[in-house]
């Protein structure tokens, strides 16, 4: 078990050398999807990394307990503890029930996990499953001192930490109450609800009974819940993307350590950079906000996208476009052509070559989880003449244990019979020399996502 894992802590502004609290074993809290409409691949992005710091856990032989949670209740409109939540409103757009469109996005978000090869969580917690621990949070926060009531909610008085703000650098004078028509009841501008009051009870779809009023639980308050009953009142790793740092994770520490009394209540905590589409963040109003079925039917395959953000360092931003994502496709099938190649080998291994090889390997990714410099360091093998193929092969295929790319893995294509048809029917028109409608067929079995290749013994459909 290695003791030089290196990692990036956005509390401190340093790498540090990983301690675990407790020797051998790896608590990660990763925050997970609000699940009111589809995950984009700038989302994916995120816990596609979530999975490779688990794997680089797994890979230095650590027992990791990995815990996403799933909001599905309390996640407002606005940060500012205002607007709608965006689970009921889904379910008022959509004419079903809260529960059904929070098990419908769930269920398809967890099958992009799969098809991008991420390792499922140990617990897929639900906040609306854990509502009796969050007023129990809440009490012992209101006993300490830190509440007070609003006609809106119960708020947290940020202005009793002296330490607020201490993720984000948040400067002092940021607690100034400033105009109350800006805040609304709340004391401080970075106050933040621990528990709102339902605006009408009974119309909502999920709410309830609370010692202070029927309504339901802040954000915030969800992840604090869930991470420590599952993981402890001090956690390892905490992950999120880079977004959560100013508002939703510090937030969580602030009532996490008043309510626990732990300090620091994260010992690590690692935010990933986003996608980017035409250098601005991946969003439905500024586009890019690509779904993987979305790039699924123009015929790339969803371990291509995978292998793309492994390209970019975590804490760097990866500026996608099809162009980036055609170059990572073409990487991808080309390593997995030379590794099906190189597996029928039987050389003779020199286990102090692979060892080497293996050390070198270890000392990337345990620098600040380095996928893209790893990813360089497998090609650097493949071209390694000092290497025979079968030591090329071992290496590559655990090395994938990190990266995740399936590269053992042969892939079995079912050509649909609507394809199959089509080059039929494209053999048919050469045979009678009409060129133009066989190179029409072509081309639309190429926006299909499959390609023709003639051979000596016929025609071959493959995936592009």
């Amino acid at each position: 078990m290695s003791d030089s894992i290196r990692l990036y802590n956005t509390l401190t502004r340093k790498k540090e050398i990983f301690v675990p609290v407790k020797k051998g074993h790896v608590g990660i809290y990763s925050c997970g999807p609000t699940v009111y409409s589809y995950q984009h691949i700038g989302n994916l992005r995120t816990f596609v990394y979530n999975d490779l710091l688990k794997r680089l856990f797994l890979y230095n032989g650590y027992k990791v307990k990995h815990i996403i949670n799933v909001t599905d209740v309390g996640h407002l409109t606005s940060d500012a503890d205002i607007g709608e939540d965006k689970v009921e409103r889904a379910a008022s757009r959509e004419g079903k029930t809260a529960k059904e469109i929070s098990n419908y996005y769930f269920n398809i978000f967890r099958q992009d996990l799969k098809k991008l090869n991420v390792i499922e969580p140990d617990v897929w917690p639900r906040a609306t499953e854990h509502i009796n621990e969050m007023i129990s949070l809440i009490k012992i926060l209101e006993k300490k001192g830190y509440t007070y009531k609003t006609s809106d909610g119960i708020y947290f008085d940020t202005s009793k930490l002296k330490d607020y703000g201490k993720l984000a650098g948040l400067k002092k004078e940021g607690l100034k109450a400033g105009k109350r028509v800006a805040i609304g009841e709340k004391k401080h501008n970075t106050d933040f609800a621990l528990w709102k009051f339902s605006e009408k009870p009974g119309v909502r779809q999920q709410e309830w009974n609370s010692p202070w009023g029927v309504g339901f639980p802040g954000w915030h308050i969800e992840c604090s819940v869930m991470s420590s009953k599952y993981l402890g009142k001090q956690i390892d790793v905490h992950t999120g993307g880079q977004e959560h740092i100013p508002v939703h994770h510090t937030n969580e520490i602030a009532q996490s350590e008043a309510g626990y009394g732990k300090k620091p209540w994260v010992k690590y905590w690692m935010h990933f950079a986003w996608l980017l589409f035409e250098g601005e963040k991946i969003s439905k109003s500024r586009g890019g906000a690509y779904l993987l079925s979305d790039l699924e039917e123009e015929g790339y395959n969803p371990m291509s996208l995978r292998y793309l953000y492994l390209t970019a360092h975590y804490k760097k931003p990866l500026n996608f476009s099809f162009d980036m994502l055609d170059y990572a496709q073409n990487a991808y099938k080309r390593l997995k052509n030379i590794l099906a190649e190189i597996k029928k080998a039987h050389d003779k291994k020199n286990r102090k070559n692979m060892e080497r090889a293996k050390k070198q390997f270890l000392e990337i990714i345990n620098d600040d989880l380095n996928s893209s410099k790893a990813l360089a360091y497998l090609w650097d093998i493949l071209r390694d003449n000092s290497l025979n193929n079968s030591e090329k092969y071992e290496l590559a295929i655990d090395f994938d244990k990190f990266f995740g790319l399936e590269l053992d893995k042969e892939e079995k294509i079912e050509v649909p019979a609507n394809v199959k048809k089509m080059a039929d029917d494209r053999e048919e028109a050469r045979k009678n020399k009409d060129w133009k409608k066989a190179d029409e067929i072509r081309d639309k079995i190429n926006k299909l996502g499959f390609v023709l290749e003639d051979t000596e013994r016929g025609v071959k459909v493959k995936k592009r």
